[in-house]
């Protein structure tokens, strides 16, 4: 709203603010905006707002008006932001994903803004790290704050409110936010932490020639430490960085050997940091496109030059990260921002690295790990236009002025959905509405495109642009399938080993190369049973069977974190000799001791990775080469790059292509082809194991080939058949109570409802495979519609009015209904 609306407002009486609040509310809610305050109000600021008795909250101004709504209003107490927080595009991008995801401007707004903007009652604040007893210039209000903090640690804003006497108290808190003298409190503990690996290199009396020539007298007395002085010095030639433990087994030296170096100045440790993964690309200096490269970025500068955005087909190491660094230096040096989503912050440090190489401090990265003031300064440098992101797709939600270009990498990766809480949106598909809203060119990349992306290739809507081949003629890695009930000579049957795949680890081992192992079930055993009567030990809170894990002796739940003791015998029926079914990663882990009793073997699932440094210490073993196979989940094929890895088996296909959804296929093939790529990465070529019941199933077939137009054709055909995405819309509803009867109850109502206006285009009520979660019953209703845009906005209307409906039935007000447009 621009000043002169302002002026127009003001003078036709008083002046309403819309205000959206950080919470769940069907809709904005409305304030007099005081006479003073009213010159100074601009849709997007911050205001401080009174919110039922006793509840402050940071509002952001959504809408200034005139028209007084049908009750007495409260009036804004303050205002927080001397400018807008956010943008009018931003609140527009606001208000689509309410509508399109069909959840509230609040729920959007938790999920939109860093947690220091978002100031209630019960936020707690705590003395900053630049806070000194000479902190000066402060106000007489700021300096009652800092002296009760100096005397108790730990303020809610309630405490202060009462301090002060006062109850207007942000704009006080805004201020020592500003200047770091206070933080609010952080609610959790970020699990991601860099991996760090023990380095050497020379220290400070041996940077010159001369200096590390001059290093071989003081080692002369030593045949150790000039054994290890002429390896480090060879070695270091071909590495970009030299491992202490690397260095040792190298030479045979002591640790105590290389720590006497350190002494004398001629070496120095230093911990450098690198990725958990390896990119998808080999690393080409820019100026290095190769010729796949040039035609591919010309083809893409096409599709945006005719208004589409464009979708990079690269097979894995094709250097598709390349042409993004192409288009995103052109953008910048335009003056534009730019937007690179990643799907997993966590597992894309290399190609971070590389991005912040080329484009040093014009490109930002944002992501969960950020503290709540760093996650500020980032904000605040977008809205500013100077600075472009990189990030998850949290990243989405940045105030940009002027976005150029949107690179979404990795497009078809389920990571980008949100499932839980609200808004559960997708964030490729806001990043290209985003994209849409500024006008910015958009490119997305996938060796697997989703079919979603595939389809609207296919159709005209994005441009189509193909890398075949990688870069540097790198080989792929042979792929075979091993029937599951393949025996060995003596007709002996293993229920997880194939004699194909025993024999490939004991080969593999035997080069001195490492073996990948990859099981998607955590623990032990996922079921413990009665023999006699069948009895199976099952969650307290959740219907599904508690798994065994066999380290800690525990049963525990998957699903809420439930554990307890194994039982000693059947409730039931008093059998002492209870038993386990199905294999964990925990298992095979066992099992492989078992067969190669020499095999260093370690697993990487949650339940190894908790510890605070537990995944980077994994991590560096493999990577030096302490371990000699990796059994692990979906961890295990998310990027891992290993120059030693020989082998990577799966230990069972079956269970990815059995999965009850209809997506089950698209995932197994997108997921054992990034498997695949865990293997022979670099100089040479790796061998993959694929065991399954069902060797010829169309999707092994099409793996083998590395086929993705052959299964993407089929996949397509299957869904438009069935009416499934992207041939067709789909909303799921998910009635949540708990006791059983009211979810049934609401559902059930609800569905007829809801029927009355959709007919067949509704599915259920019914009750989902796992019908109870975390205490709470389950209801499911799926609805079924086109896609057109209007069909789709009549639903949503509907469901939002049945959810009034419900909520308003007298015993039912309880019931939660969960709305997921898009299902993922």
């Amino acid at each position: 709203m621009t000043r002169n609306s302002d002026r127009t407002l003001h003078e036709s009486g008083t002046v309403y603010a819309d205000v959206v609040l950080p919470l769940a509310l069907a809709q904005t809610y409305t304030y007099s905006v005081p006479e003073e305050l009213v010159g100074g109000l601009r849709e997007g600021q911050r205001v401080e707002v009174q919110f039922s008795r006793n509840k402050h909250y940071a509002g952001i101004v959504r809408h200034l008006h005139g028209t007084a709504p049908g009750f007495k209003t409260r009036p804004i107490l303050s205002v927080i932001d001397v400018e807008p927080l956010l943008t009018a595009r931003q609140l527009r991008l606001w208000d689509w994903m309410a509508d399109y995801y069909c959840c509230t401007l609040g729920e959007v707004m938790t999920a939109g803004l860093p947690s220091h903007l978002k100031m209630a009652s019960e936020t707690i604040i705590t003395l900053g790290p630049l806070f000194s007893d000479d902190v000066t210039e402060l106000s007489g209000d700021e300096y009652l704050v800092v002296e009760a903090l100096t005397l108790q640690p730990e303020l809610s804003l309630k405490d202060i409110r009462d301090i002060l006497q006062r109850k207007t108290v942000y704009p006080v808190i805004r201020s020592l936010l500003d200047r770091h003298v206070i933080l609010p409190k952080e609610h959790f503990v970020d699990p991601y932490k860099p991996l760090e690996v023990k380095c050497v290199r020379f220290g400070t009396a041996c940077r010159t020639e001369a200096e590390q020539v001059a290093a071989f007298d003081k080692v002369a007395r030593s045949e150790k430490q000039t054994a290890v002085l002429l390896e480090y010095i060879q070695y270091s030639r071909t590495q970009p960085y030299v491992r202490r433990a690397d260095l040792s087994k190298r030479t045979g030296a002591s640790d105590a050997v290389i720590k006497a170096m350190v002494k004398k100045e001629i070496f120095e440790f230093y911990d450098r940091e690198i990725s958990r993964i390896g990119g998808e690309e080999i690393v080409a200096e820019p100026g290095a496109l190769s010729a796949q490269q040039t035609e591919a970025l010309a083809a893409v500068r096409g599709c945006h030059a005719d208004g589409k955005a464009a979708l990079l087909h690269g097979v894995t190491s094709s250097g598709k990260t390349r042409v993004y660094l192409e288009l995103m230096q052109e953008a910048i040096a335009a003056g534009e921002q730019v937007l690179y989503l990643l799907p997993e912050i966590a597992l894309t440090g290399q190609i971070i690295k590389r991005l912040q190489r080329v484009l040093g401090d014009r490109i930002m990265v944002y992501h969960s790990r950020l503290n709540n003031m760093e996650r500020v300064e980032i904000w605040k440098a977008v809205l500013s236009g100077k600075t472009s992101v990189v990030g998850p797709r949290s990243a989405l939600f940045l105030p940009f002025t002027n976005l150029g270009l949107v690179v979404i990498d990795e497009e078809h990766d389920p990571s980008f959905k949100q499932h839980d809480p609200n808004p559960r949106y997708n964030g490729r598909d806001v990043a290209l509405y985003l994209a849409r809203q500024h006008g910015a060119r958009a490119i997305l990349g996938s060796a697997t495109p989703s079919l979603e992306s595939w389809e609207n290739a296919r159709t005209g809507k994005f441009g189509l642009v193909t890398l075949t081949e990688r870069f540097g003629g790198i080989a792929p890695p042979r792929v075979e399938v091993a029937n599951s009930r393949e025996t060995d000579e003596k007709g002996n049957h293993h229920p997880f080993f194939t004699p194909t795949l025993l024999n490939a680890i004991r080969a593999t081992l035997e080069r001195g190369e490492q073996v990948i192992l990859f099981q998607n079930r955590r623990g032990f055993a996922p079921v413990y049973f009665c023999p006699t009567c069948e009895w199976t030990v099952e969650c307290v809170n959740c219907d599904v069977s508690l798994t065994y894990h066999k380290f800690q002796h525990r049963l525990r739940c998957h699903c809420c974190g439930y554990t307890m003791a194994p039982p000693e015998q059947c409730p039931a029926c008093g059998e002492p000799q209870l038993k386990l079914s199905g294999t964990g990663t925990e298992k095979i882990e066992d099992e492989l001791k078992i067969f190669l009793p020499e095999a260093r073997v370690a697993r990487m699932d949650l339940d190894t990775t908790r510890g605070k440094n537990a995944l980077g210490k994994l991590m560096e073993q493999f990577e030096a080469g302490q371990l000699d196979i990796l059994v692990g989940t979906q961890m295990v094929t998310k990027g891992l790059d290993f120059a030693k890895v020989g082998l990577v088996g799966v230990i069972s296909a079956d269970q990815l292509l059995r999965f009850p959804d209809f997506r089950a296929d698209e995932r197994a093939f997108q997921l054992m082809l990034q498997v695949a790529g865990r293997a022979g990465r670099r100089d040479r070529q790796g061998q993959v194991i694929i065991q399954a019941h069902e060797e010829t199933h169309p999707v092994l077939t099409d793996v083998l080939a590395a086929d993705y137009d052959s299964f993407i054709r089929r996949e397509a055909n299957n869904r438009q058949q069935l009416h499934f995405p992207p041939y067709g819309k789909m909303i799921r509803l998910q009635l949540r109570h708990t006791r059983r009867n009211t979810a049934e109850e609401g559902a059930k109502l609800m569905g007829k409802w809801l029927a009355h206006h959709l007919g067949d285009r509704l599915e259920g009520p019914f009750e989902p495979t796992v019908a109870r979660l975390r205490t709470y019953y389950l209801q499911d209703m799926v609805i079924r519609l086109g896609n057109s845009a209007a069909e789709a906005k009549r639903a949503k209307d509907l469901i939002r009015q049945a959810t009034a409906k419900l909520a308003a039935k007298k015993g039912l007000s309880g019931v939660r209904v969960v709305v997921d447009v898009d299902p993922y």
